[in-house]
C-alpha cells in the first residue's frame, strides 16, 4: 500500500500545472462560478494539475470577502489583496509572479471569457506556440467597450507592433518562460500585452465564445480606457502634464474648426464687408492651431519624462496587504520592488 501511494504521488508531481490567473474587481456575484467551471473543466483533463490565483484590485464590494470563502472551500485557489485598486494589468502581474504552473491562462472574472473553453488555449500553447490569445466572432460587450477595445487594437498595432492579423484579448495562455520574462519587470506601468510582444512572437489566436454580462458592468470607464492607452503609448500619472496633453489637443480642435468656419463664411458671406482686419481670422486659426499642437507635443514629452522619474523614485507597480490559500504554505508573494 505504501509503495502504490509513493508511485501515485510521483505521478501527480510530474503532471504539468495549469495556473488561472484573475484579476477580481466588483466581482463579489460572479466570481464563485467562474473558479466552479474552472474546476469543471480541469476535473475532465486528468493529465494536468492546476492551480487558481485571484487577486482583489481593491473592489469597493465584498470580492475579497468572497475569495476568502472561496479558498476556504477550493484548496487549490490563492487570493491575494492589493491595499488599493492599482488596476487589472498591475493585478495580473502579482497573479503571475505568484503563479507555478507550466502554463498559465489568464481570464475575466465576471464569466464573459468562457473557463470551460481554456482547453482550446491548452491546447494551441502544447502545439508550439508561445502565447496564445482567445478570440471572439461576436463579442457580447456595451458598444462604448467594444469602441475601448478597437482603439486599444490600432493602438497596439501603431505604438508596439502588434501583428495586424494578430487578435489581443484580456483571455489567453503564455508558457512559463514567457512568464518569467515578464516579471522582470519593474517598472511603474506594467503593459501585459507589451511584455508578451516583446517576449516572443510566436503568439497565435483560437476562436472562443463571448458570453453576455450577467452582473454589474464593466469597470473600464473612459477615464480607465485613456489611461490604458496612455500606457501603451509610453509603455511604462502625472495629472498636469496630461493635462496640458489634453488642452493641447482641445484648442488645436478648437483652431482646426474655427480655420473650417473661416473658409465657409468666406464663402457664404462672400457679399458682406468684414469689420475685422484682412487675414485676422486666417491668423489666429494658424496660431490656437499651431499653439495646441505644440502643447500637444509638449506634454507628451512630459508624460515620457514624468513617467521615468515615477520609476526611478520605485514606484510600486501594487502593494499586497493580504494573502490566503493553502498553496501559499510554501510561497511567499511579493511586490514587483522584492522580485
Amino acid at each position: 500500500m505504501d509503495y502504490d501511494l509513493r508511485i501515485w504521488k510521483r505521478d501527480d508531481f510530474m503532471k504539468k500545472i495549469i495556473s488561472y490567473v484573475i484579476p477580481c474587481y466588483k466581482s463579489e456575484n460572479t466570481l464563485g462560478k467562474v473558479i466552479e467551471e474552472i474546476c469543471d473543466s480541469m476535473s475532465k483533463m486528468t493529465e494536468y494539475d492546476f492551480e487558481i490565483i485571484c487577486v482583489n484590485d481593491g473592489s469597493p464590494d465584498n470580492t475579497w470577502d468572497t475569495i476568502k470563502s472561496l479558498s476556504g472551500k477550493y484548496n487549490k485557489l490563492t487570493g491575494i489583496n492589493f491595499a488599493k485598486n492599482f488596476g487589472q494589468h498591475a493585478a495580473l502581474m502579482a497573479g503571475l509572479r505568484q503563479s507555478k504552473g507550466d502554463i498559465v491562462i489568464c481570464l475575466d472574472d465576471d464569466g464573459q471569457t468562457p473557463a470551460n473553453e481554456a482547453g482550446k488555449l491548452i491546447s494551441a500553447i502544447e502545439k508550439g506556440a508561445d502565447a496564445v490569445y482567445a478570440r471572439y466572432e461576436h463579442k457580447k460587450h456595451s458598444p462604448f467597450r467594444n469602441f475601448g477595445t478597437a482603439m486599444n487594437e490600432w493602438m497596439a498595432h501603431v505604438m508596439i507592433g502588434k501583428p495586424k492579423e494578430l487578435y489581443v484579448s484580456s483571455y489567453f495562455a503564455v508558457r512559463r518562460f514567457v512568464v518569467d520574462e515578464m516579471c522582470k519587470y519593474k517598472g511603474s506601468y506594467p503593459y501585459v500585452i507589451g511584455l508578451v510582444l516583446r517576449t516572443t512572437k510566436n503568439i497565435v489566436n483560437v476562436d472562443v465564445n463571448h458570453r453576455a454580462r450577467e452582473f454589474g458592468e464593466s469597470g473600464y470607464t473612459l477615464a480607465r480606457l485613456l489611461k490604458l492607452w496612455m500606457n501603451g503609448f509610453t509603455a511604462f500619472s502625472i495629472i498636469p502634464l496630461r493635462a496640458a496633453t489634453m488642452a493641447g489637443s482641445i484648442f488645436a480642435l478648437l483652431g482646426f474648426i474655427y480655420g473650417i468656419f473661416t473658409i465657409i463664411k468666406k464663402i457664404v458671406l462672400v457679399d458682406q464687408v468684414d469689420i475685422l482686419p484682412l487675414g485676422f481670422s486666417a491668423l489666429m486659426s494658424v496660431l490656437v492651431f499651431m499653439g495646441g499642437m505644440l502643447m500637444l507635443m509638449v506634454g507628451l514629452a512630459g508624460e515620457y519624462i514624468g513617467r521615468s522619474y515615477i520609476s526611478l523614485n520605485a514606484d510600486p507597480q501594487y502593494v499586497v496587504r493580504d494573502v490566503v490559500g493553502d498553496e501559499l504554505k510554501d510561497k511567499t508573494v511579493k511586490n514587483a520592488d522584492e522580485v
